[in-house]
C-alpha cells in the first residue's frame, strides 16, 4: 500500500465537539475516495483512512438513517 500524504489537507473538527476538550475527532475533506479521520487531542498520531462509501455508511448509521 502506498503512503498517503496528509500534510496539506485541511482538518475540520466534528460539529459535536465541545470547547472543554472532550473526545473530539477531526475529518479532512478534499480527497475524492478517502476520508481521513484523526483524534484532535493527538493530531500527530496516524490518521485512520476510510473509503468514502464506508464513511458515509458509518455516518448514516450513527445518525440513524439506516
Amino acid at each position: 500500500m502506498r503512503a498517503i500524504d496528509l500534510s496539506s489537507v485541511t482538518w475540520r473538527k466534528s460539529s459535536y465537539s465541545n470547547t472543554d476538550g472532550g473526545n473530539c475527532l477531526e475529518v479532512a475533506d478534499g480527497l475524492p475516495s478517502l476520508v481521513p479521520v484523526r483524534d484532535s487531542k493527538a493530531p500527530r498520531r496516524a490518521a485512520l483512512l476510510f473509503t468514502a462509501s464506508a464513511w458515509a455508511a458509518f455516518v448514516g448509521a450513527v445518525k440513524g438513517d439506516s
